[in-house]
């Protein structure tokens, strides 16, 4: 077998394997032999099949993989030897259409090697994280919005129109063609305008209605309505308002607290102080993140895989062009240029992910089975009652599993990289938290 380099250009390397008929019919002649024992066949005691007949029978399909098998392995031995790794699989192909059995095998193998990566000093990264505390203000602030959330509704008062977010109790019997139909008819109903939750336009006729009133609201059911006899026709719902109710925040007391599975206020207080400060370190992990991944950037530079930097713009590209058209669902919109600014964040991408994948490397960063069963369950609450198919489904998916892992081995590897940096603490307040998260999401 040989090896020969026929390309070393920057990060791209082309080589050319060469393996001998001969070497080839070597192979094929070890594998009969191995198998010959057990072999039976019509005529032949068992192991006893004769060599030739059994190069007839078994030779052409045992020659195939011969053939996978001494690439295969040249392969391996080049990149163990060399030392290299592929930024991404290799190419590899046959130059010979003609090849007929008998011949020297040639074939073609090219990639990109990933890069020689510098060292970094850690120890010399100077980081800051914010700290925000949860004080009487902020904790006051998130009860009235629990209490909010826990709203009740009071009577107005006799003879007050209603009003956008208020509850109006109606009776109603809704009629297509002056004929009431299933399922458009209730009494007593709790209905909150605003809530979207009835058919488009009919909430916002009864704003400014009062208790006793009748009312007739004419809408149209949407053209993709499910009852196809009601679909795109025009309706009227025949109204009569019992009540009017403006939204009552709730007390903010025991009773509030025992609706959220606290004992009493005091330990509520506790419980959202706790969630609270979880949040804001959450968002100051975010800050400080990015300011370590920004000085990463600054200390590194190295040639890139251009396969890895145009993989990433276009699956940039790609994801930014659904966000900025979230009408269009399907993949069917061609294909869509980078622009500098995503082959530009791009290359930051890629050389971030190659110098974290050292550094976890070096570090011996694991991601252990516990936290991708955990990650996994996470991802499976998306699909409720297909939990267990999307569990097979990752069990039988390496490019899933590797999506799963990817983002747990990188935040194990900036806690690694934070430890041993220099990290000072700042105490802001939470606006000033919020704004240094709304920075990185517009430098994004």
């Amino acid at each position: 077998m040989q090896v020969t380099e026929t390309l070393n250009e920057g990060l791209k390397r082309g080589y050319a394997i060469t393996v001998t008929a001969a070497e080839l019919d070597e192979k094929v002649n070890e594998k009969l032999a191995e198998a010959q024992p057990e072999i039976e066949m019509k005529g032949f005691r068992k192991g006893k099949v004769p060599m030739p007949l059994l190069k007839k029978q078994f030779g052409p399909r045992l020659l195939g993989e011969a053939m996978q098998e001494s690439i295969d392995g040249a392969m391996s031995k080049h990149f163990e030897d060399s030392g290299e790794r592929p930024a991404m699989q290799p190419e590899v192909k046959m130059t010979r259409e003609d090849w007929k059995e008998g011949d020297d095998v040639e074939v073609e193998m090219s990639y990109e090697a990933l890069p020689q990566i510098p060292e970094v000093d850690l120890r010399t990264l100077s980081l800051e994280k914010l700290v925000v505390k949860a004080g009487d203000a902020e904790v006051d602030e998130a009860l009235a919005n629990l209490a909010e959330s826990a709203q009740d509704f009071e009577a107005r008062d006799e003879g007050a129109a209603s009003e956008d977010g208020d509850q109006v109790v109606i009776d109603f019997v809704g009629k297509v063609d002056g004929e009431a139909f299933e399922g458009g008819s209730a009494e007593d109903y709790p209905l909150v305008l605003g809530s979207n939750s009835f058919i488009p336009g009919f909430e916002e006729q009864l704003v400014g209605v009062k208790a006793g009133e009748e009312k007739a609201v004419t809408v149209s059911f949407p053209e993709e309505y499910g009852a196809e006899h009601l679909a795109g026709k025009e309706a009227v719902f025949d109204c009569t308002i019992k009540e009017v109710k403006a939204p009552k925040a709730a007390a903010i007391d025991d009773e509030l607290a025992k609706k959220f599975g606290a004992e009493d206020l005091a330990a509520l207080k506790t419980q959202v102080a706790e969630r609270l400060e979880a949040e804001y370190a959450g968002a100051a992990r975010q800050v400080l993140k990015r300011g370590l991944l920004d000085k990463l950037d600054e200390m590194v530079t190295f040639d890139l895989p251009p396969s890895l930097v145009e993989a990433e713009a276009k699956q940039i590209a790609h994801q930014l062009y659904h966000e900025e058209n979230p009408e269009d669902k399907g993949h069917d919109h061609g294909e869509i240029t980078p622009t500098d600014e995503h082959n530009k964040l791009a290359e930051r991408r890629v050389r971030l992910g190659l110098l974290l994948a050292e550094l976890g490397q070096k570090a011996e960063v694991e991601v252990t089975d516990a936290e991708m069963t955990q990650a996994i369950m996470n991802q499976a609450r998306q699909y409720p009652g297909q939990e267990r198919q999307f569990f097979e489904f990752v069990q039988q998916n390496p490019q899933m599993r590797q999506q799963l892992r990817a983002p747990i081995f990188e935040e194990k590897v900036v806690d690694y990289v934070v430890e041993l940096a220099e990290v000072s603490e700042k105490e802001v307040t939470k606006d000033e938290l919020q704004k240094a998260v709304e920075a990185l999401e517009d430098d994004e």
